[in-house]
């Protein structure tokens, strides 16, 4: 006899026929929207109370989140890297809180799923040549032809491989890590459920802000790739 396993997203009509990568991306999903909505209340407080608090507030913990993530943009774009806060933000919390409701009982993450980290690596690839193209013009395809025009043939085909591999990479190596951290924690847990699983489950918050990281960090280096300039 089979035994269903247990979500939180059964408790939800509308969520509980979804499969199960859609509904814990959609929890996940709102309570980042509350977390957004709660922090920009706090953080457009009036100037008197501008000064963070002392302790420890949710207040200083969005700041926190928010203030670590445009460093980390910053730092690897650049003065530019303001333009991508927003879709590199956005992709970061969503892969982060995916991989770390995977340590919740009653979640299965959405990043545990192939059809998550695709949907992701092509947002990625789709914005790559946006931000291609409203950089250069048409003269962006001349990243696909090589320094001469002769070298075309060769240089076009290796070039759209190459395209084509980064989305493919990004998908396959984040649903890859998850799935096999996930599924450790699961044997140990279903081995040894008490003490012995701890060491793997800081394990595998290791490996959410990790594969989170990396994620980002091949994202930036595609945006900027993209809109860099040729220099003469």
């Amino acid at each position: 006899m089979e035994h269903e396993v247990f979500t939180w997203a059964s408790l939800f009509p509308l969520l509980k026929d979804l499969p199960p990568h859609v509904s814990n991306a959609i929890i996940v999903s709102l309570i980042l929207l509350i977390v957004v909505i709660i922090g920009y209340r706090q953080l457009k407080r009036s100037e008197d109370e501008a000064i963070p608090e002392p302790r420890v507030t949710f207040r200083n913990f969005v700041e926190m989140l928010v203030e670590g993530i445009s460093g980390i943009i910053m730092d690897t774009m650049g003065p530019r890297g303001r333009e991508f806060i927003l879709i590199v933000g956005t992709l970061a919390f969503f892969i982060l809180f995916n991989n770390l409701s995977g340590l919740v009982p009653g979640f299965l993450p959405a990043t545990d799923n192939v059809n998550t980290t695709f949907a992701c690596s092509l947002t990625v690839f789709v914005m790559t040549q946006y931000y291609g193209f409203r950089e250069h013009g048409i003269k962006y395809l001349k990243h696909f032809v090589g320094p001469f025009w002769w070298l075309a043939p060769l240089m076009v085909p290796i070039e759209l491989i190459g395209q084509l591999a980064r989305p493919l990479s990004l998908g396959l190596r984040l649903f890859g890590n998850i799935t096999g951290d996930h599924l450790v924690t699961a044997i140990f847990f279903g081995l040894v459920p008490l003490l012995v699983p701890l060491p793997v489950m800081f394990l595998g918050l290791f490996v959410a802000f990790v594969q989170t990281f990396v994620f980002i960090l091949l994202s930036m280096a595609y945006f900027s790739g993209a809109i860099a300039h040729e220099e003469h």
